[in-house]
């Protein structure tokens, strides 16, 4: 089977061309032509295509003959709502009938429009893809564990505290990234995929993050609540008025936004899709913290 994957030279986008190959898949990784260096082929069952997203007959060129197409593109309206449009556009037209579009995330269905900007870019894209005559599937996996050891303002091994908005048994969906690339290869290859996939390595809440601590470190962790959602988004509308570039694709003010809709519960993902595939051992925020002296 012929898998298209976008977004290659990107973290996630690596991973998941790699969990392809693994299971035997053939990747055409497309590669921006004007990229400074346009990778050779380097792995059994992985070639590197260059293309140009603005030109739809190097796209279509690129997705003919594929049964799928893997997006990981990242970043604003360009991107996501641009480059991936026009990717979306070129397979129906090179007659691919699947898509995997690049929401990796929690559940932005269940969010508030305007509450979090990226979320905001799924939402629309969704609308766009679901009026395609390709087949999609989305999969969502909450924040990426990988966070919890520094990325994210939860875990402060300074003061020995777990920080939190809200409540503090509020349930918290985290997956690696490996995980969401396994798992995304499987879902490429499986010809049945429902619309939403939704999976999570672990499920934890600041309470449980503050015993796992405790335990792995041998010193004991605290919670420590910085306010409600009322004060957490005044905070928002401060960082994102004073900070420059508003361009950029993770300011701290976007990560904030993100934080809110996981600590409110309504970015929560329910019901988990783990099994779908079999049992798998998935890493848990236990093996990603324990890594950290």
């Amino acid at each position: 089977m012929t898998v298209v994957v976008a977004g290659k030279t990107g973290d996630l986008g690596a991973r998941i061309a790699s969990a392809l190959a693994r299971r035997g898949a053939e990747v055409r990784a497309l590669v921006r032509r004007s990229s400074s260096a346009i990778p050779a082929d380097t792995a059994h069952g992985l070639t590197a295509v260059a293309v140009d997203y603005d030109d739809d007959t190097s796209l279509i060129s690129a997705c003919r003959g594929a049964a799928c197409v893997v997006s990981a593109l990242n970043g604003l309206d360009p991107v996501i709502l641009g480059a991936q449009g026009r990717l979306l556009d070129a397979a129906a037209r090179a007659g691919v009938p699947r898509f995997i579009p690049s929401d990796f995330s929690l559940d932005f269905t269940r969010t508030r429009p305007g509450d979090n900007r990226n979320l905001d870019l799924r939402r629309a894209f969704m609308d766009r893809v679901d009026h395609s005559p390709m087949r999609a599937t989305s999969v969502l996996n909450g924040g990426f564990t990988e966070l919890l050891a520094g990325g994210a303002p939860i875990v402060l091994r300074g003061p020995r505290r777990i920080l939190y908005w809200g409540d503090a048994d509020q349930a918290l969906d985290f997956t690696t990234k490996d995980d969401v690339a396994r798992y995304t290869a499987e879902v490429a290859l499986d010809e049945a995929a429902p619309r939403f996939l939704r999976i999570a390595g672990d499920v934890v809440s600041p309470r449980s993050l503050a015993e796992l601590m405790t335990d792995v470190t041998g010193r004991t962790y605290g919670l420590w609540r910085a306010g409600d959602f009322d004060r957490l988004g005044r905070l928002i509308r401060i960082a994102r008025a004073l900070t420059p570039g508003k361009q950029a694709v993770f300011p701290a003010w976007q990560g904030m936004q993100y934080l809110r809709d996981m600590a409110s519960g309504r970015g929560k993902l329910d019901p988990l899709d783990n099994d779908r595939y079999g049992r798998w051992r998935w890493t848990l925020a236990r093996d990603v913290l324990s890594t950290r002296p």
